[in-house]
């Protein structure tokens, strides 16, 4: 047990010192020997989170984006994986292959034909690019992976009594398939959503505006006059953003760690 927290220890202390610096002045957070909890806790940092830029409307941006994007991948995912899984086609094993080399692929190499596609079609300082994108990239490429990886575990016999009973196979999909994937599914959702709500690079390239940034992006605003950051206002805005991806995993971690398990189970 002791040893166990003493491993915890470099995980927990960074997640600490931001929460309990995001209540310090700045004055104390630049102390030596530094402290491990305020002095005289202040929440003023949380009240110039939103007066020195629109923290809301950013705060919105990130949490419609992600779950647009989350829904969209979920969707095309699981279609996409139960086709390559469940419907013997021509090619697919060799089509399959050909999806799965979009995971090899760096947003870095991809960014500048992106941006100059997306200029083209007017759309840059839009949150179009961050919700189509990722949508048909290469969070939906892992996650048709791993929709597909489950699907291979279900057993034939449910498809067959759902012919029995006269369903299309759109129709085993949607009231057999679909439903029984809630694993699966759930751990695309986290990693899609933490993808989305943590993407950084993309928003930097296709937006310009402060009130369409997402959070990643404001959390680089938060400077003084001379551009150094404002150490207690950058972590009180980072507490506020890690809230959301922490409740969702607290909440679907059990379904997140069932989900990945069947990825393995049958090739």
């Amino acid at each position: 047990m002791v040893a166990l927290i003493v491993l915890a220890v470099p995980f927990v202390f960074p997640t600490w010192w931001m929460v309990t610096s995001s209540f310090k002045p700045m004055s104390e957070i630049l102390r030596i020997p530094p402290t491990l909890w305020p002095a005289a806790p202040t929440t003023e940092a949380y009240g110039q989170v939103f007066d020195l830029q629109p923290f809301a409307q950013q705060y919105w941006n990130s949490l419609y984006i992600a779950a647009v994007v989350t829904i969209g991948t979920i969707l095309v995912s699981s279609m996409a994986g139960y086709a390559f899984a469940r419907i013997a086609f021509p090619g697919a094993n060799v089509l399959f292959v050909v999806v799965l080399v979009g995971l090899l692929v760096p947003a870095e190499v991809t960014i500048v034909p992106l941006f100059r596609l997306v200029n083209a079609v007017g759309m840059i300082d839009t949150h179009w690019p961050l919700v189509v994108i990722p949508i048909i990239g290469a969070p939906s490429v892992l996650a048709t992976f791993i929709m597909r990886q489950f699907f291979l575990t279900l057993p034939g016999e449910l498809e067959d009594a759902g012919r029995v009973d006269g369903l299309s196979r759109a129709g085993i999909f949607r009231r057999i398939a679909f439903p029984l994937a809630r694993p699966a599914i759930a751990a695309v959702a986290i990693f899609t959503f933490m993808h989305s709500w943590n993407l950084f690079l993309e928003p930097l390239v296709f937006l310009s505006s402060k009130e369409s940034f997402t959070l990643p992006l404001a959390l680089t605003q938060y400077v003084d006059a001379y551009g150094g950051p404002i150490w207690n206002v950058q972590l009180a805005a980072t507490t506020l953003t890690v809230l959301p991806v922490l409740a969702v995993f607290i909440f679907a971690q059990r379904q997140f760690v069932e989900g990945l398990a069947h990825t393995g189970l049958k090739g």
